[in-house]
């Protein structure tokens, strides 16, 4: 049962790597649309991180498709720990803020107050984690994609000096 599920989860992984090897741009472009979609995909933006990771592929020249994609790094499964953490990080940094709210005596100015509070500090955390991740999985999706470049070109250029000598 465990070998099976190992062996489904070993395939799946081995036709993404395949899919992403096979899409449009060069490493660079393609590590860099990933790249940009997970940095969008760490803010709160619900409905909106597709196209802000689209928009930012645009800007930093990179693969659409693959930026779509990236934002799936928050999903339903991953919301609550991954705003959390970028909740907490920006919390470190701005320090916890007013925690002495007394709901009994709770009113409208309070609550821009604690709404500025919980705010700044999630954003700051998501635009840390984000840009780390960001830089992290452009490294790898591009040491990915570019190994494989790497040996076709020594094939290539095997290729070539064989047939040279032959000549």
């Amino acid at each position: 049962m465990i070998q099976q599920t190992l062996q489904g989860i070993s395939r799946r992984l081995r036709r993404w790597l395949v899919w992403l090897w096979q899409q449009e741009g060069t490493p660079g472009q393609r590590a860099r649309g990933v790249a940009a979609g997970v940095f969008s995909g760490c803010f709160p933006f619900f409905g909106l991180q597709t196209l802000l990771g689209v928009a930012l592929a645009s800007v930093v020249r990179g693969n659409h498709v693959l930026a779509a994609i990236g934002t799936w790094i928050s999903n339903p499964i991953t919301y609550l720990p991954l705003y959390w953490f970028n909740y907490q990080v920006g919390s470190s940094l701005l320090g916890q803020g007013q925690n002495d709210l007394d709901l009994t005596r709770l009113n409208e100015q309070d609550l821009w107050t604690q709404g500025w509070v919980f705010s700044t500090r999630l954003l700051l955390g998501s635009s840390l984690v984000g840009a780390i991740a960001a830089l992290f999985t452009s490294c790898v999706v591009y040491g990915l994609l570019k190994g494989p470049a790497k040996a076709k070109s020594r094939q290539q250029i095997y290729r070539r000096r064989n047939q040279s000598k032959h000549d």
